[in-house]
């Protein structure tokens, strides 16, 4: 049995897939989004602010919110994915409101 390492671990967490602001980002894009073809763009926006937003507090030698392992060209497909998902359900929660 094989466990997964600890960069592995960051990228399928709060690092990567699971990252507060690329998830807030996205669902905030996903929810102004008026057609389903801007949900990419969410994503992107997602995963770029993010680590913009991260590197700016580590200029700045601000306390890091959340430790990582993982290098940023890493973290991006994984930021990208949950962004875009993140949108995805702030769109079709607001598709079935209105």
């Amino acid at each position: 049995m094989t466990i997964l390492s600890h960069t592995w671990l960051d990228l399928l967490g709060l690092s990567g897939l699971l990252n507060p602001f690329a998830l807030l980002i996205g669902a905030y894009l996903g929810w102004r989004a008026d057609q389903p073809q801007k949900l990419w763009i969410a994503g992107f926006a997602a995963a770029a602010l993010s680590l913009i937003f991260e590197a700016g507090v580590e200029i700045l030698h601000l306390p890091q919110p959340i430790a990582q392992d993982a290098g940023a060209l890493a973290m991006f497909p994984f930021r990208f994915t949950g962004g875009l998902l993140a949108g995805s359900l702030a769109y079709w929660i607001r598709s079935r409101r209105n």
